[in-house]
């Protein structure tokens, strides 16, 4: 597996090397420091102080940019073949993006802070944004969770299935794990009491299709991993995931491509759950 991890000094941020570390076998590593300089050519902030004391504040973010991949390099097991170091200044995001473009990573690693989504749409997270753009699948980290045994994948159709299916035969974990499969079938929204139409019907179907599938899913699973549990849930998918994710190490979801504002006007249940759960998350494409 190829992988880009983007570091800052955040907490988060050095919990996502040390999870991602754990979690696969990587073929690379790129770990990647971007600088964002321009509030430096405010002239609010470059008049007063002078350009000498610009020039003295740009020349310590720079050092301790090597400080940090010092650090960040030191988490990583010297078992992988290939370690990168990127130290570059830019607007942080975009940076990441083409460094991802450029290795030809399967999965980017991110820390977040767990902004929440009116914030994320009004102040920006570089983190979030990496997530939503990156061309691979992406694990986002707040916490480490020490032991990654657990993990609960989440299905929402067969599409989604097949997808997270390729992706977990071809980039497989790296120590034994128990899979949970979940899938949750969404109430029938009722605009109109009056309406009639055949709802017991209509649910049942539904629930069937649903038990197919994580049956399917999971006998498929298991040819690759032995432990694998399946349920259906009835309710709120978002909800539901993020109940089920509180006695998880990991989540891993499915991304159907919605991108930027859309996430927040439209929704998704993926998006939504990036923002309640707690442990990291492996969103796969």
């Amino acid at each position: 597996m190829r992988t880009v991890v983007a570091v800052d000094w955040s907490e988060q941020s050095f919990n996502a090397v040390k999870v991602v570390c754990r979690l696969f076998t990587h073929e690379s590593l790129t770990l990647i420091h971007a600088v964002d300089l321009r509030p430096f050519e405010n002239p609010l902030f470059a008049q007063p102080l002078g350009r000498k004391s610009a020039g003295v504040m740009r020349e310590a973010m720079v050092a301790a940019g090597e400080r940090l991949l010092d650090q960040t390099s030191a988490l990583v097991p010297v078992t992988i073949p290939s370690i990168q170091r990127v130290y570059k200044i830019g607007n942080p995001a975009p940076v990441v993006l083409d460094a991802i473009r450029s290795a030809r990573a399967h999965l980017v690693a991110v820390g977040s802070q767990g902004r929440g989504r009116l914030a994320e749409l009004v102040l920006g997270s570089v983190s979030h944004r990496v997530v939503l753009h990156a061309p691979c699948a992406a694990l986002l980290v707040r916490g480490d969770p020490g032991s990654l045994r657990r993990v609960l994948l989440t299905v929402e159709g067969y599409e989604d299935s097949l997808r997270l299916r390729s992706w977990l035969r071809t980039h497989r974990f790296s120590q034994p794990i128990e899979l949970s499969l979940l899938t949750v079938v969404p109430a029938i929204p009722i605009g109109d009491s009056t309406m009639e139409f055949p709802y017991d019907k209509w649910t049942a179907e539904m629930d069937q299709y649903a038990r197919q599938l994580v049956d399917e899913t999971a006998a498929a699973l298991r040819t690759m991993y032995p432990v694998v549990t399946a349920q259906v849930e009835h309710g709120d998918p978002a909800h539901c995931i993020t109940e089920a994710a509180g006695h998880a190490d990991l989540v891993i979801v499915g991304s159907h491509g919605w991108r930027g504002l859309e996430h927040f006007l439209l929704g998704s249940v993926s998006h939504a759950v990036l923002h309640k759960v707690t442990c990291p998350i492996l969103l796969i494409r």
